[in-house]
């Protein structure tokens, strides 16, 4: 079951609730929203942990290629001291 299926089977049972009778009903909506607000929240929180580690990756890539130029540059140096 995809996301976008139970979003949408979500709000259809909200949609049905809020057109029962029965004074219980109240309750079940207020459940039901409820759920719906979770669902959105965890999603949200989803995409800012997918950005956070992309940032990560990104960082880390960044220091890879800086441990390895400054592991070059080093070696550089070194042939230069050497060569006096």
């Amino acid at each position: 079951m995809n996301q976008e299926f139970f979003e949408e089977k979500l709000d259809e049972l909200v949609r049905e609730l809020g057109s029962l009778p029965d004074p219980a009903h109240e309750k079940l909506l207020q459940v039901a929203r409820r759920q719906r607000d979770n669902q959105k929240k965890l999603k949200d929180s989803l995409r800012s942990l997918q950005e956070s580690l992309d940032y990560l990756r990104i960082s880390v890539k960044y220091l890879m290629f800086d441990l390895e130029a400054t592991r070059r540059e080093n070696a550089y140096l070194k042939r230069l001291l050497d060569d006096r």
